[in-house]
């Protein structure tokens, strides 16, 4: 079992940057306003030759009951009660706050070790800072800059003694040799993805069983993309919580910006991708630019239509709304599509249903005899058109990688072969070998020619 240690503090003492800093990588958004940070997000952490998952929490804030400051706490107070260690981040450079004084005692509660950090400590102002922490009584600070990577010996030998001594792992192991069974029983890595207040967290809350992430009626509530594991009638997925995305033009705030970025990123990261429409508004504009960017991607598509508790049910709904798919999405025809709702729970088990379907899809392989006959027959029955006059040759075909189907097409003349028949190949291979939604990558190659080298004899 890894070691947990989670970061808590007031807001903006730099308790993100702490976190991207310990995981390595920018995971979680970091910004001058205070508040950045809602959902509690985990990352494995590493310093030196210590690892250990790492807990970035929302800024310890006294709020109403029931209102979303309080949400936030309660994230924050669930963090600490998974946690082994507590690092708690200070400001040096403002020094000491009621508020800092009031959640050390908060923090002496939970009975668990507890490393001062005192961040932001570079300079003359962060070392009186720091100094001023004593009166805190949780030992002696550690004076460190997140953002500038100062004071990271100092901070792992402070968690060096809190830490269990590390057990010698076999190697082994090797992913190389990991069989496609194997490969098959992992983690499916699925993001949520959708325009502002489609539900995105109340359904992966369903799917948990529990109010892991914050939900709101307002929109915009989720901002970091936070990472789930989630169990599945025996298989595991890693789910994504994305924040909304709206048109370009309206997003103005740089936050918003960086939240943007981060579900952008989570889509890129993704195997599969669940784009939730709200029942009451599908097939808006903003869904098709959503699904389009799902398949430039080349991510396999589920289309989720949430909130189907507020539906009028009417004979043959589902068949219309897969009617509208395939005309507004041609490009990932035959998606599968889900009535859903997250907050009643309906739904879910076909949902689930189709991720593993379209992850199926998306990882498949033709056999090479089949792809030679199919190849042949649509050539046969659909002959490439004359460009300026001249035949364009089609020789044949090959399927290159999977994730998603992707086929190389050898021919002459290569750039003169129209859109318009790369689409009748790809509709007809997907109705050959039952891709329904997958994007397919069809990349024209030339043959070379043998005779390129020799030279044209003198007249």
């Amino acid at each position: 079992m890894s070691f947990t240690i989670a970061i808590i503090g007031r807001p903006n003492v730099g308790k993100s940057t702490l976190f991207n800093r310990l995981v390595g990588q920018k995971l979680a958004l970091v910004d001058d306003m205070p508040g950045v940070t809602r959902d509690r997000r985990e990352g494995e952490g590493k310093l030196y030759d210590l690892a250990f998952t790492i807990i970035d929490t929302a800024g310890l804030d006294e709020g109403a009951k029931g209102s979303l400051t309080a949400r936030m706490q309660e994230q924050t107070e669930a963090a600490i009660a998974q946690a082994d260690a507590l690092m708690f981040v200070i400001d040096a450079r403002m020094g000491l706050t009621p508020n800092d004084r009031a959640f050390a005692d908060f923090a002496r509660r939970a009975n668990k070790p507890v490393v001062l950090v005192a961040n932001k400590a570079e300079g003359r102002h962060g070392e009186l800072g720091a100094m001023e922490s004593y009166a805190l009584g949780l030992g002696d600070p550690v004076q460190i800059s997140a953002e500038h990577g100062e004071g990271m010996s100092e901070l792992y030998d402070a968690l060096r003694a809190l830490m269990p001594e590390p057990v010698e792992e076999d190697e082994d192991t090797d992913d190389e040799d990991i069989s496609e069974e194997e490969a098959a029983t992992r983690p499916i890595r699925v993001a949520i993805v959708g325009r502002p207040n489609a539900g995105k967290s109340t359904l992966i809350n369903q799917l948990l069983g529990e109010e892991r992430l914050l939900t709101s009626p307002e929109a915009g509530t989720t901002r970091d993309s936070i990472a789930v594991e989630i169990e599945w009638k025996g298989r595991q997925f890693r789910v994504f919580d994305t924040a909304g995305l709206r048109r370009r033009s309206r997003i103005e705030e740089k936050l918003e910006k960086l939240s943007v970025a981060d579900a952008l990123r989570a889509v890129r990261f993704a195997e599969v991708v669940v784009l939730m429409m709200d029942a009451q508004n599908k097939f808006e504009e903003q869904d098709l630019r959503i699904a389009d960017l799902i398949e430039r991607e080349g991510r396999a598509i589920v289309l989720a239509v949430n909130k189907w508790d507020l539906v009028e049910r009417k004979p043959n709904l589902i068949t219309t709304m897969r009617t509208d798919a395939d005309h507004w999405l041609p490009q990932v025809k035959g998606a599968p599509l889900v009535a859903v709702s997250g907050l009643m729970g309906e739904g879910i088990d076909r949902l689930m249903t189709a991720i593993q379907q379209a992850y199926a899809v998306w990882n498949r392989r033709v056999p090479t005899a089949a792809l030679n006959r199919w190849f042949e027959q649509a050539v046969s029955n659909n002959p490439p058109p004359a460009v300026s006059g001249r035949r364009l040759k089609l020789n044949y075909i090959t399927q290159n990688k999977a994730r998603p189907p992707s086929f190389v097409l050898f021919c002459s003349r290569a750039d003169a072969v129209p859109q318009s028949y790369l689409r009748y190949l790809v509709n007809s291979l997907r109705e050959a070998f039952d891709l329904p939604g997958t994007p397919i990558r069809i990349t024209l190659r030339e043959k070379a020619n043998p005779f390129a080298h020799k030279r044209k004899r003198p007249s």
